[in-house]
């Protein structure tokens, strides 16, 4: 059951939304954070309902030289069928309907509340993005780290460490965005991105099941991965933060990122973009500081009329989804 000043709006949150004028104040949304990649992955629906089935070439026909007179083997090349499962999140919220006509503008009451429902699942979305694992959560999809958390796995020589130890590591994505490489799904029939339905005013529950008139919401998004090539992924884990940051013992993320960008085989065939940590995208910055003086790769150039950092032309953007508390990739 929900719970009233946990799950609930109560006539103390309703207060706290007021201005001086007894109408709904701008509320500074001090938990917004950035989630790059939600914005720039493309979704595409998938031919399955739950999710996405990928035809995947894994080995290739064996061809010979031929003597005159001299007949040679048949061969074959070989497929393997990949399923990816799509993951379904769902927010919910109830307002007494007393409670919101306590508001001038009812409207604008029900979108304060909105607004934050929007952002928690956006954030949810990116760290399921990075961090998801259908093996330990099955409600989840399966993102970027599980996928690649071994330095003896079959995708290894896209796995650039940085040397660091502990607890507080960080990672660099390299991410080539593509439909032959990497993208978003959603399934078969359903409808793409996040989606809202008013279910209005209608009966509600309280804890001791009595009922009540309540202005009822639904939120829902249906999303997965599809890792088509795992050729067009690099990860840099084992970024010791606390070693960056005291430029004691610090990676060396100049050397790393024109590492990674060898491993991509064609950076035309998607749209490649550099990920990172905040701390990490500062201490970037100021090793760029030093590079560019002595001709480094790194520059800055205007994008959406903002000033954007980009490293051999592709952008490196700031993703707090990226944990600054990740383990050692060994």
């Amino acid at each position: 059951m929900a719970t009233i000043g946990t799950n609930l709006l109560t006539l103390a949150d309703h207060a706290k939304r007021l201005d001086p004028s007894g109408k709904i104040g701008k509320i500074v949304e001090l938990l917004e954070v950035a989630n790059p990649m939600i914005e720039d992955i493309a979704f595409m629906e998938g031919n399955l309902v739950t999710g996405h089935r990928t035809n995947i070439r894994t080995g290739l026909p064996a061809v010979y030289w031929r003597l005159m007179n001299q007949g040679v083997a048949n061969s074959k090349s070989t497929t393997a069928q990949v399923d990816e499962a799509c993951g379904m999140m769902e927010a919910r919220s109830q307002v007494d309907k007393d409670l919101a006509s306590l508001a001038s503008d009812l409207g604008a009451f029900r979108l304060s509340e909105a607004k934050p429902f929007v952002e928690a699942m956006s954030q949810e979305a990116s760290q399921t993005l990075i961090y998801g694992n259908s093996s330990t959560a099955p409600e989840e999809f399966t993102g970027l780290a599980a996928r690649y958390s071994s330095l003896s796995a079959t995708n290894a020589q896209n796995i650039i460490t940085g040397a660091g130890a502990g607890s507080d590591n960080s990672s660099i994505w390299l991410v080539c965005w593509g439909e032959d490489t990497v993208h978003g799904i959603f399934p078969k029939g359903s409808q793409a991105g996040l989606v809202h339905e008013d279910l209005g005013l209608a009966d509600a529950f309280d804890a001791s099941n009595n009922r009540f008139r309540a202005y009822l919401d639904l939120w829902q998004w249906k999303l997965g991965l599809v890792l088509k090539d795992w050729r067009y992924v690099v990860r840099i884990p084992n970024i010791d933060v606390s070693n960056l940051v005291a430029k004691s013992s610090a990676a060396d993320l100049i050397e790393l990122m024109i590492k990674a960008t060898h491993r991509i085989p064609n950076l035309s065939k998607g749209k490649p973009c550099f990920y990172a940590s905040r701390s990490v995208v500062q201490m970037l910055d100021i090793q760029r500081r030093d590079d560019v003086i002595s001709g480094g790769q790194l520059s800055y150039k205007e994008s959406d009329g903002m000033p954007a950092v980009s490293f051999r032309g592709i952008p490196v953007k700031i993703c707090d989804s990226i944990l600054e508390t990740e383990a050692v990739v060994a």
